[in-house]
């Protein structure tokens, strides 16, 4: 007969909180999977549906590539180099991670509203009130979050296999692709899948930066924000639960290749 496991005080009113909790958000969850579900047919023959999640495919993964380019060496600076001004190039890198996205947003509008801006916008690249804009508002959101998941993951890199490889004759370059990278790659693709599904719902610094326009800076979530305006809320229950299925696929995939289902299976 299976012993019945005992719990003490402590982690039976944290058993307790964890069920509340979780009760809670499948609940909220689960009203916009209800509302949602018999809108998808029609959401899809919608042309303006079509585009908001084209338009919200396209720029999220372009910002992801953005994002993974260069916060990938970003982060390999920050923890495997030991340059001047480190620690505050640090704290400025992860400061938007503790700033409202509108805000973000606001400070996007104000540089690209300036002589730099204009400079860009009159050689060709322009950003405010145009698709260029929800990938910059992207970037800004999402990049330093890459950047600290990814230097999470080269922390926990033994540096003495590092250091062997170097002894063995291989450069630094050499051994980043070689040692580094490798042992890092599952949080490394986490990180890529987090931030893609991150971009995808976006919202406050697009809307600050772009606008909300209909067939022209219309992603998914500002197709929500316009029809939930006009009390269309079929196409605004469809969109959210199109949001909602990619959130939850790409949150499961991104555990599975970080392995937390095996770490929680052990314990």
């Amino acid at each position: 007969m299976k012993k019945i496991k005992k719990y003490t005080g402590f982690e039976a009113v944290a058993i307790i909180i964890t069920f509340a909790v979780t009760v809670f958000i499948f609940s909220a969850m689960a009203f916009i999977v209800m509302r949602g579900v018999p809108y998808i047919g029609e959401a899809f023959r919608s042309e303006e549906v079509r585009f908001a999640l084209g338009l919200s495919l396209r720029t999220s993964l372009t910002s992801t590539l953005i994002c993974m380019l260069t916060g990938i060496p970003a982060a390999y600076a920050l923890v495997k180099t030991r340059f001047a001004a480190r620690h505050l190039f640090s704290v400025i890198i992860e400061l938007p991670l503790s700033i409202p996205n509108i805000m973000l947003g606001l400070s996007l509008l104000l540089m690209f509203s300036s002589g730099i801006g204009r400079a860009l916008s009159e050689h060709g690249f322009r950003v405010i009130f145009n698709v260029n804009g929800i990938i910059m508002a992207h970037i800004l959101v999402n990049l330093p979050f890459v950047i600290r998941m990814i230097k999470t993951a080269f922390m926990n890199v033994d540096p003495k296999v590092e250091i062997v490889a170097g002894s063995l004759g291989a450069g630094r370059l050499r051994t980043f692709f070689l040692i580094t990278l490798p042992l890092a790659k599952n949080a490394v693709i986490g990180a890529a899948i987090l931030a893609w599904s991150r971009a995808l719902g976006e919202f406050g610094a697009t809307l600050m930066l772009v606008g909300a326009t209909r067939m022209k800076t219309e992603t998914l979530p500002t197709s929500i924000y316009l029809n939930m305006a006009t009390g269309d809320t079929g196409p605004a229950m469809a969109c959210a639960m199109i949001l909602l299925a990619i959130s939850g696929i790409s949150l499961m995939l991104a555990n599975f290749i970080n392995g937390e289902h095996k770490k929680a299976g052990r314990n």
